[in-house]
């Protein structure tokens, strides 16, 4: 019974008892032993296995919050960069609206340097070369002046006439054959040419005084002047009317002591007769002409008057 291993198995049926030879016991502790130790050491893998599972658990996480992180920095590099773009296209639009402004700007100032060339060429004074807003401002008070003289006293054509037949001065009568001061020009024309105003003003009197004149307008100017418009065949305005430079007043005509069809034209200053010729060729190129060719009227005076008291230096 020493070297026996009993081994008793109780089932339902009750029980039954084995002997187990010796190597069948060193069989049975080894198979106890191994299964001792592999319990142990599944039990420490399992463990360890644990222990390493919930490593990479807590590794999983904190890469899975760096990608996160890493997500949400490149969606601000994106947004930044996004807004760095919308920037940069603003500054290249202004750049370019900037190159353009400069563009116009050199345009204009091309332009302006023409424009003040033009100008002082028609007013007929020097090329300063200066191309200042001073400039500009001068030339226009200059031109606006001359124009305000233009308007307000004779000069130009009274009518679109083939030639001139008689001009301003003594002369044999052609009626009474007699040396008499011819008091005006007079331009050839056919009956029914338009005339025209040679300055604003207003009509003193147009119709017909029975003084060799025939039909004939009158116009009251500024500063004294007067202009006279004879021999006409049919006047367009009445007494009292005020009319402006270049308005037509009549239509020329062969009425009164005429020869032939012509317009009779008288530029008068204070109801004195001067030559019209000066008057005729004034305008504003040859402005400062007027002042010293017409020698009856006392010029100096004008410029206190205002707007001509204005400062000018061309």
């Amino acid at each position: 019974m020493k070297n026996k291993l009993i081994v008793t198995l109780t089932t339902v049926y009750g029980s039954r008892q084995y002997s187990l030879g010796q190597v069948a016991r060193y069989l049975v502790a080894f198979f106890v032993i191994v299964s001792a130790v592999s319990f142990f050491i599944s039990n420490w893998l399992l463990v360890k296995t644990s222990d390493d599972l919930a490593s990479l658990e807590e590794d999983h996480q904190q890469l899975t919050d760096q990608y996160e992180m890493m997500l949400g920095t490149q969606t601000l590099y994106k947004n930044e960069l996004d807004e760095l773009s919308s920037s940069l296209s603003k500054v290249a639009n202004e750049r370019d609206q900037l190159q353009e402004e400069n563009v116009r700007m050199g345009e204009l100032q091309l332009s302006l340097g023409e424009n003040l060339n033009e100008l002082e060429t028609l007013l007929n004074v020097p090329d300063t070369g200066d191309v200042s807003a001073d400039r500009l401002e001068t030339l226009t008070m200059m031109a606006n002046q001359r124009l305000f003289m233009l308007n307000s006293m004779p000069n130009g054509l009274p009518i679109q006439a083939i030639r001139i037949n008689d001009g301003f001065g003594m002369r044999m009568h052609p009626l009474r054959k007699k040396p008499v001061l011819h008091k005006g020009i007079d331009y050839k024309a056919e009956i029914g040419t338009p005339v025209y105003a040679t300055a604003d003003g207003v009509v003193e009197f147009s119709g017909n005084k029975g003084d060799g004149y025939g039909r004939q307008v009158i116009l009251l100017h500024n500063f004294g002047f007067r202009t006279a418009y004879a021999h006409l065949n049919k006047m367009v305005v009445s007494s009292g009317e005020f009319v402006h430079k270049g308005q037509k007043i009549a239509e020329s005509g062969n009425t009164g002591q005429s020869t032939g069809p012509h317009l009779h034209y008288e530029v008068r200053h204070l109801y004195k007769p001067i030559n019209p010729a000066p008057f005729v060729a004034w305008n504003i190129a040859n402005f400062d002409t007027i002042f010293t060719t017409v020698k009856s009227v006392k010029w100096a005076s004008l410029k206190n008057l205002y707007p001509l008291n204005q400062t000018v230096q061309p």
